[in-house]
């Protein structure tokens, strides 16, 4: 790998006698290890980055008597110097660093009251310049490289793509608790059937019946999540209670386990109805990029009003039992105009 071209740096950790070293061990790097640009991209006077680590303990003296531990890799060096020791976290601008030399995160800085994790002393608001040049001249690949993106960007082009990325993992769909588990699609539908019970089923129509004997307790409730399996997909079936405003109203929707590009690939339509009246509703499936809450407040699927839902429930309205059928196809690429045409046959 040739050097990269960038003016002369030296970054250098200086250890006062203290108990620095054992207070500053840092968690093993989260991120895969950066790349240097080469010559040909780096776009200035050709130089040397030199990471050194000077230490007194070991190591013979060199030029000048200064105690010079061993030479460290460029990539692996500065990707360390650029890891907060905080968090662990790469470091982003302002890098912030204390009259020692040891760095920190700017989000870290406030949490550690102004004072340096490493040697105790004021942090104040000095920058690390240095170290901010440097990280403009690595490139690295996506965070999620080991699930299969391939993509390679600046340092400070990352943080960006990350949080776009298509391969990042997906929040788990379940509505009922703050469930923090991640993952593929695979994962999480395995997970939804073992852990949350999740009712799964295959096919592209369904028909449910929701009942319950006390209708007014509607604040909040979030009733029933049910998964469905079609045209190799999977769907996340809604149904709950909450209050919009000052009414109380059930909600029915439908999101996609995937991405919103694929999702715009599918539609549904629900219907509830009885006693020869009937609500229809159609739309695009949401993807479960989308939070759950982001959904429902955004009233974005068939909403009932509780005396409506009480009315085709029957009987004398004081027990809910409505029905909610439904069905899900695929859209179709019409060739010439580049329009989506209902898939009725599938």
């Amino acid at each position: 790998m040739r050097a990269m071209e960038l003016d002369s740096i030296e970054c250098v950790s200086y250890s006062d006698g203290a108990d620095d070293d054992d207070d500053a061990v840092v968690a093993a790097a989260q991120l895969p290890r950066p790349f240097l640009k080469s010559a040909s991209t780096a776009g200035a006077a050709a130089a040397t980055v030199s990471v050194v680590v000077a230490s007194d303990r070991g190591g013979g003296a060199g030029a000048g008597g200064a105690a010079a531990g061993p030479l460290i890799s460029p990539a692996t060096g500065v990707h360390e110097l650029l890891e907060c020791p905080v968090c662990t976290n790469s470091m982003y601008p302002p890098i912030h660093q204390c009259q020692n030399g040891h760095t920190i995160c700017s989000t870290c800085k406030t949490r550690v009251h102004n004072r340096c994790p490493t040697c105790r002393q004021e942090l104040g608001d000095i920058r690390c310049l240095a170290l901010e040049k440097v990280a403009e001249s690595l490139e690295l690949p996506c965070r999620y490289y080991s699930l299969g993106c391939p993509e390679v960007f600046p340092y400070y082009s990352k943080l960006k793509h990350e949080s776009q990325c298509n391969f990042r993992p997906y929040n788990c769909p379940y509505a009922g608790s703050e469930c923090s588990v991640v993952g593929d699609i695979p994962f999480l539908v395995a997970h939804l059937r073992d852990d949350h019970k999740v009712d799964m089923h295959s096919g592209c129509t369904f028909n449910h019946r929701y009942v319950k004997s006390n209708p007014r307790e509607v604040e909040n409730a979030t009733w029933m999540l049910t998964v469905f399996h079609c045209f190799g997909q999977y769907f996340c079936l809604h149904f709950e209670a909450f209050q919009l405003g000052m009414a109380p109203v059930y909600m029915a929707f439908l999101r996609f386990m995937g991405d919103e590009n694929e999702a715009r690939n599918y539609s549904y339509s629900l219907e509830v109805g009885a006693n020869g009246r009937k609500m229809i509703w159609e739309g695009t499936p949401r993807s479960i990029r989308d939070s759950h809450r982001k959904v429902r407040d955004s009233h974005d699927g068939l909403i009932i009003q509780r005396n409506m839902a009480l009315f085709f429930s029957g009987g004398d309205r004081k027990e809910l039992k409505l029905r909610v059928t439904g069905r899900i196809w695929k859209e179709q690429q019409n060739p010439d105009s580049g329009a989506c045409i209902p898939n009725l046959f599938s």
